[in-house]
């Protein structure tokens, strides 16, 4: 049966951690220069209605070096649900290869997508969510940390997809999760509402990121304007003023605190130069990593794990 992986609650608790338990299998392998290759003979579909130097970066080495080949499409390439249904495009492309992976605006792009393909379809991002930029947050903080259950995560920023990919993480992971961001910027209520509901984790919103960010085991920022925000960026900075991940902040959240950031960043914006170049700094562990969590996701749902 197709699996695709659109939310983090695509996969449940076990499946969630059998892909970090996989991560860190290919990524040895990479690391040593194994010899596997499970997607020979195998195409990727790369689908970009939003640009980004990671996702492509990332999803066509790593599908590489899994033996595979990977198809970049930009946005002058196939312009979703503009020039062609998403429907049409995505019962062609799955008839030319094995998988797709695609990096939307629209979420609805992306579920209609992989109702139609008959290949599996990968969310490399959507204005909603970024549930392969989770699987890697967890996968580095777990190779830092040692687990990833019952941690306390501070977000601090706009309450924005990577947010709601945090929330259905911890509808399968139990955390302490904290979004700490400005009022008028709060995450999506039925996302909230629906970790809420589902009792496994403590959820909080909070409008203080010093008291927020007080015990964190991870301090976590994104850019205050994404893609598609970029002429809100002067108001954002105005209502942003207070949220900069800065060495006071850090400080604030005590010695075990590590930072992470899922890039790109705007250094002396939403966080410091110092900061992202501090001993506690993981994002470049947590960028290299999203080569290796998507791998072990693509094994994952292909069934070649």
């Amino acid at each position: 049966m197709k699996r695709d992986f659109l939310h983090v609650t695509d996969f449940s608790k076990e499946e969630i951690l059998e892909v970090l338990s996989l991560a860190a299998e290919v990524k040895a392998r990479a690391r040593s220069r194994e010899e596997y290759r499970p997607f020979k003979g195998h195409s990727m579909a790369m689908i970009f209605a939003k640009p980004s130097a990671r996702t492509r970066i990332s999803f066509e080495t790593g599908f590489f070096r899994l033996g595979g080949h990977a198809l970049y499409l930009s946005p002058d390439d196939i312009s979703i649900g503009k020039r062609e249904a998403v429907k049409d495009i995505a019962r062609v492309i799955s008839r030319y290869n094995d998988i797709i992976m695609a990096r939307l605006f629209q979420h609805d792009h992306i579920l209609e997508m992989a109702k139609y393909s008959d290949v599996p379809v990968i969310n490399g991002l959507t204005d909603y969510n970024h549930p392969c930029q989770i699987m890697a947050d967890m996968f580095t903080i777990q190779e830092h940390k040692k687990r990833v259950e019952d941690l306390k995560i501070v977000y601090v920023g706009d309450g924005n997809n990577i947010v709601h990919s945090w929330l259905n993480m911890a509808r399968r992971i139990p955390l302490h999760f904290v979004c700490a961001c400005p009022e008028g910027y709060l995450p999506d209520a039925k996302s909230v509402a629906d970790a809420e509901s589902e009792g496994l984790s403590e959820i909080e919103i909070s409008h203080d990121p010093e008291a927020a960010v007080k015990g964190a085991d991870i301090v976590y920022t994104d850019v205050w304007a994404s893609m598609g925000q970029k002429h809100e960026a002067a108001e954002r900075a105005r209502r942003f003023a207070g949220f900069q991940v800065n060495e006071a902040l850090m400080a604030a959240a005590g010695k075990n605190a590590l930072f992470m950031h899922c890039l790109p960043a705007e250094r002396g914006v939403e966080t410091t130069d110092a900061v992202m170049e501090s001993g506690v700094s993981i994002v470049f562990d947590q960028a290299e990593n999203r080569m290796h969590a998507q791998n072990a996701i693509m094994l994952k749902v292909t069934g070649k794990a």
